[in-house]
């Protein structure tokens, strides 16, 4: 029992920069404590104290805001972080070294009794908000965007997003360096080209007055993922008015650059400063 609190510790520590002590873990941290009291109430599940067992549960959700139903089977250095409006169901089974974050549901889509919530291999990671529904198979080291809905079984190593969930990535996690928003892309196969696209796309971003919204390949985000290929797209138009422009100029027609406007420090004008000058 001491060895598995030890193992719980040290995998927020793993898992959240933010954790800055073991007193703060502790103390401070309820997808820690629900962790802890549903270890006590699954015991009680299995020794036949049922009623004591939800008795437990239900004082952890009110502590907590986490919902653990006591007969889910939850393995070593699992992670709730932050995890308000975390449920799981009775027949869930949690692998080892998984991790769900806030609002994520795992849940059954029938009344009946038996099987019917889903089991997760281990090292799944689940997003905020994403529900996984009925008596389906998440594969080992899986990773499920914020707010997906799953329905359907996940290949291991799999990523997947969206309402319902579909697989955009399938590639295996690995420790080289990543690219930004490349991150996820089968384009990292050929490294330079990557670091040539992904330079192009820093100076656009840089051109439009923000910086690059990154995402690993551990987490892809369906909207780095949307902003990247309209980056792609303006270098393109970039690339074909910069052409017509030397055409244009070569054919003895004068086609001065008109400078682009900076958009630092655009924001959308609120109704008080209309009323001001009318006023």
């Amino acid at each position: 029992m001491l060895e598995r609190i030890k193992e719980d510790i040290a995998c927020v520590f793993g898992r959240d920069p933010a954790a800055q002590s073991v007193l703060e873990v502790v103390t401070a941290y309820p997808g820690f404590h629900a962790v802890q009291i549903h270890r006590i109430s699954h015991a009680c599940w299995n020794a036949g104290f049922k009623l004591l067992a939800r008795i437990i549960s239900h004082i952890s959700r009110w502590l907590t805001g986490i919902e653990i139903h006591p007969g889910a089977q939850i393995g070593r250095r699992f992670f709730i972080d932050h995890g308000m409006g975390v449920v799981i169901g009775e027949t869930a089974v949690i692998g080892d070294d998984c991790t769900l974050y806030h609002g994520v549901t795992l849940g059954g889509t029938t009344w009946n009794k038996g099987k019917r919530h889903p089991t997760l291999h281990d090292g799944v990671v689940i997003g905020a908000g994403a529900k996984v529904l009925g008596p389906i198979e998440i594969g080992a080291g899986a990773r499920i965007g914020s707010n997906s809905v799953i329905l359907k079984a996940v290949p291991a190593g799999a990523t997947v997003v969206g309402i319902p969930g579909h697989v955009i990535d399938m590639q295996a996690r690995t420790d080289k360096p990543q690219y930004g928003w490349l991150d996820g892309n089968p384009e990292l196969a050929k490294e330079p080209e990557a670091q040539k696209k992904q330079t192009e796309r820093d100076k656009i971003a840089s051109k439009m007055g923000f910086d690059a919204y990154g995402a690993t390949a551990d987490m892809p985000d369906p909207v780095a993922y949307a902003i990247n290929h309209m980056l792609d797209h303006i270098h393109s138009l970039d690339e074909q008015i910069a052409a017509m422009q030397k055409a244009i100029n070569e054919a003895g027609i004068n086609c001065a650059k008109t400078p682009m406007c900076s958009l630092e420090d655009c924001q959308i004008a609120d109704g008080s400063a209309k009323r001001e000058k009318a006023g």
